[in-house]
């Protein structure tokens, strides 16, 4: 098994509910493996978690840490502009604040990058040097 991997990424939220029903609006459908005070998201070989931040604090050994947000960007890469615009309008319209809206980038590429209820920072991007599969998965192709 690789060491190069991430099976699972967790969210501290103030409020799972309104987390909840945010990335429902995206078209997230919530895993039956939900529990009170978590909710799970099957994403591409990977889950998303959304946890209480108190609850995560506590969870992680440190019950009097006030978790930040936004230190980290989660990325969705998308075949073509369009998509990026259709992503971002989407977040948008789901509650999301933008925070830069898609425009082309200085690396050749086209992103903009929005904040969830919570803070934490999405970026939705087309990268014309990262091709991906049929499937939306990426794989960096080999340097030359």
């Amino acid at each position: 098994m690789t060491p190069q991997r991430v099976t699972l990424i967790t969210l501290g939220v103030s409020d799972l509910d309104r987390s909840r029903g945010y990335y429902g609006r995206l078209g997230w459908v919530e895993h039956g493996a939900s529990q009170p005070g978590v909710a799970f998201y099957q994403m591409h070989g990977s889950v998303l978690a959304l946890f209480g931040r108190a609850d995560l604090a506590a969870d992680q050994g440190r019950p009097d840490e006030a978790l930040g947000t936004g230190a980290t960007t989660l990325a969705q890469n998308f075949a073509t502009e369009a998509e990026v615009d259709q992503a971002y309008d989407r977040a948008m319209a789901a509650g999301a604040r933008g925070l830069k809206h898609p425009e082309r980038v200085f690396w050749g590429g086209y992103s903009g990058y929005v904040a969830d209820p919570d803070g934490h920072v999405w970026e939705y991007a087309v990268n014309p040097f990262w091709p991906l599969s049929e499937d939306g998965s990426l794989t960096l192709p080999e340097a030359q």
